[in-house]
């Protein structure tokens, strides 16, 4: 193959400035790409932060369960706290029973009274 022995053309040289305009252009768009992304992404710290700080809540949230379901067992197991309690569902519904005798006896006075008319 023959080496080229003529001068460059004009269309040559108008072609490389066409590749040189092309290529500046897109290094400064990848430029300007590359900022977005590291303005979008959140920063190293950041991240170190909110990872600790779901950490913290995950492990408080854990420990408030515990001590709410120790107490919890505490008092199901308590003698004294087990009697309270079954005088309070005792007496609430001695008070219920009462309200329904009570309501029953309105109720039949009414009818009698309106029968009586």
């Amino acid at each position: 193959m023959k080496a080229r022995t003529g001068r460059h053309t004009k269309d040559e040289a108008l072609l490389i400035s066409m590749a040189e305009s092309i290529g500046s252009t897109l290094g400064s768009i990848a430029a300007k790409a590359d900022a977005a992304q590291k303005a979008l992404s959140p920063s190293h710290i950041a991240e170190t932060v909110q990872r600790e700080g779901r950490k913290l809540v995950r492990n408080s949230k854990t420990v408030a369960r515990r001590a709410s379901n120790k107490a919890a067992a505490n008092l199901r197991t308590n003698k004294v706290a087990k009697a309270a309690r079954r005088s309070v569902r005792k007496a609430a519904s001695s008070a219920k029973r009462a309200a329904r005798r009570g309501r029953k006896q309105v109720s039949a006075v009414t009818r009698r009274a309106r029968s009586k008319r």
